[in-house]
């Protein structure tokens, strides 16, 4: 037996220690075959440092070689899976085995979906292996330089970019001067006015084939538009209203023309008050909230009507009137 020899030579094995005959591992109390001349080597513990997905532990071994230590330390050991040093390194005291046993990933890119095991250290080692590398704009989820999902999952995403070259128009300002020359609500064009012309430059960015972005890198003027000046009147001319009226106007508009009831307001009564205090009868008009303000007071004239006072709010582009004309425009 190994362990007698050894002890005869004055060696005391310990009890994770190695024992090989003829180059073949054998149990220090196993009987040793006769077959001639015989060469007994004692394989010393020694220790290792294993680092696997669970952690890094401490071990202490007599195996020959990084594979024997695996295996008797329960690892199974597959093709795809990332062993360093090499499984048939010798082992050497204080030496660090680093074991990375490959797991199942689903890779999806697009309407492909691939499935292959890995024990890449990221997801860009893993793509590389698959034979599906990133390129260009293309993006992973997780990211590239992360490491593998815990469920094995990885989506790539081709991105693509074009650039849209457009030309639009660039609209003109408008410049209004009073002229006392001119007759109140007359204007006059004295330079037209031209748009600009502009380039845009446009960022298109696809994801797998559908757009998912634009954006405007720059804008080129190539054409500044040209301002329109215009002339309005102030001047005051009177002229007459026409036909057997006896007045005089300065100013005429198109306006649509109804009418109200105050006993028709929807108050349960009759209700003659109205923005400007005066009651509600023939002779009272009322005008938009927006007119109102500046229009108060005015005396008009309207055909079919007669003289008015605006001295009442309506709403919407019409003058209304107490008992008044029908609607028309």
């Amino acid at each position: 037996m190994p362990v007698l020899i050894l002890a005869e030579a004055g060696i005391a094995p310990q009890p994770l220690d190695r024992v090989l005959v003829n180059g073949i591992s054998l149990g220090l109390d196993e009987p040793i075959p006769e077959s001639g001349d015989i060469t007994l080597q004692l394989r010393r513990m020694v220790n290792v440092t294993l680092i696997t997905p669970q952690g890094e532990q401490r071990l202490q071994t007599s195996a020959l070689t990084v594979g024997d230590v695996l295996s008797e330390a329960g690892f199974e050991i597959g093709v795809r899976d990332k062993v360093n040093p090499l499984l048939s390194t010798p082992v050497m005291d204080a030496m660090t085995i680093e074991f990375f046993p490959a797991r199942e990933l689903t890779i999806s890119s697009g309407e492909i979906v691939t499935t292959i095991r890995s024990a890449a250290g990221t997801v860009g080692e893993a793509l590389a292996e698959a034979g599906i590398p990133l390129m260009g704009l293309d993006v992973s989820v997780p990211a590239e330089n992360d490491a593998l999902p815990a469920d094995g999952q990885i989506r790539v995403v081709r991105v693509t970019e074009s650039i849209s070259v457009e030309v639009e128009s660039i609209p003109f300002d408008t410049e209004t001067t009073v002229s006392d020359d001119m007759a109140f609500g007359e204007t006059e064009i004295l330079q037209p006015g031209v748009n600009g012309v502009a380039m845009l430059r446009t960022r298109i960015r696809f994801e797998d084939g559908v757009e998912v972005s634009r954006e405007v890198e720059g804008e080129t003027v190539l054409q500044q538009p040209k301002t329109q000046r215009v002339a309005s009147g102030s001047k005051i001319v009177l002229a007459p209203v026409g036909g057997d009226a006896p007045y005089q106007y300065w100013y005429a508009t198109q306006m649509y023309a109804s009418w109200y009831s105050p006993c028709n307001s929807g108050t349960g009564g009759c209700s003659y008050g109205t923005a400007s205090g005066a009651r509600a009868g023939y002779g009272i008009v009322a005008v938009d909230y927006s007119y109102y303000s500046y229009l108060a007071g005015m005396r008009v004239y309207i055909p079919g009507y007669g003289v008015a006072t605006i001295g009442d709010t309506g709403g919407g582009p019409i003058i209304e009137s107490v008992f008044g004309v029908p609607r028309y425009q």
